[in-house]
């Protein structure tokens, strides 16, 4: 313990800091915090990449998984369906439009919103690292804050899109894909996600693509808010273009010229 304080005091406050706040978005330990930090150059993005590309230490009980799988699994069906998933909310005391429960979704690679495949549940709750609801419960913070993660954000805004689309669908319904879009956004904070809204409602009104969906995401992280950096001659899908042309038909924002 003392060797452990000297170590810490060693560091300089930018290194403890970039320590402390890889600690608060991964849920890991201060030693595997040094240990991704050090790998990567104390670079916190290459950090984040060290830490989950590794396989997390498996600290979980199979039987256990397979006992709390049988608990929320369908009597006459070997999957986890609606019901269950509910239940499984409620035991988690989350309200299942919780973002948390996309994030574990995205750890599980759950093929489907409201399913859980055994290999699904069971290999997902492994990769967390737990093996009962208290310990998945205790989680929750961690796996909240992966969003504010860039790279972890990017791969479960991906992941989001074929998960909430129908069974033998190519793209997502437009209510699903509003309903997704504000609840990705809102721990993003893009001021124009209730504007983008109305503009689909309005002049779109019909199932969203995979291209839609995904440069949608390039333009929130390059284009600012009022637009300023915005080129009309960019290689943007026609729906965004036909997007900043309804902001500033409608006087929302002005363009530079």
């Amino acid at each position: 313990m003392e060797a452990k304080k000297k170590a810490r005091h060693k560091l300089g406050r930018g290194s403890r800091d970039k320590v402390q706040q890889f600690m608060t978005i991964t849920g890991a330990s201060e030693k595997v915090a040094l240990q991704a930090l050090k790998a990567s150059d104390w670079h916190l993005e290459g950090a984040f990449d060290f830490f989950y590309s590794q396989p997390q230490i498996s600290v979980t009980n199979s039987r256990h998984l397979e006992d709390l799988y049988n608990r929320y699994k369908e009597p006459d069906v070997d999957m986890i369906m609606v019901e269950g998933v509910s239940q499984f909310c409620t035991d988690l005391q989350v309200d299942p439009q919780d973002i948390v429960m996309l994030v574990i979704s995205w750890h599980m690679k759950a093929a489907t919103m409201c399913e859980f495949t055994s290999q699904e549940f069971i290999g997902g709750l492994q990769s967390i690292g737990v093996d009962s609801i208290e310990k998945l419960r205790e989680k929750l913070p961690s796996l909240r804050a992966e969003i504010k993660d860039d790279h972890k954000f990017r791969e479960i805004y991906n992941f989001a899109f074929a998960w909430a689309r129908e069974k033998g669908q190519k793209s997502l319904a437009l209510e699903t894909a509003l309903g997704m879009w504000r609840l990705l956004f809102a721990e993003r904070h893009w001021p124009l996600i209730d504007h983008w809204c109305q503009f689909l409602q309005v002049r779109h009104n019909k199932a969203i693509s995979r291209d839609t969906w995904s440069q949608l995401l390039e333009f929130v992280k390059t284009i600012d808010p009022q637009l300023s950096n915005y080129d009309e001659e960019g290689a943007w899908p026609y729906l965004i273009d036909e997007f900043v042309e309804y902001l500033t038909e409608n006087g929302f924002v002005q363009l530079r010229k």
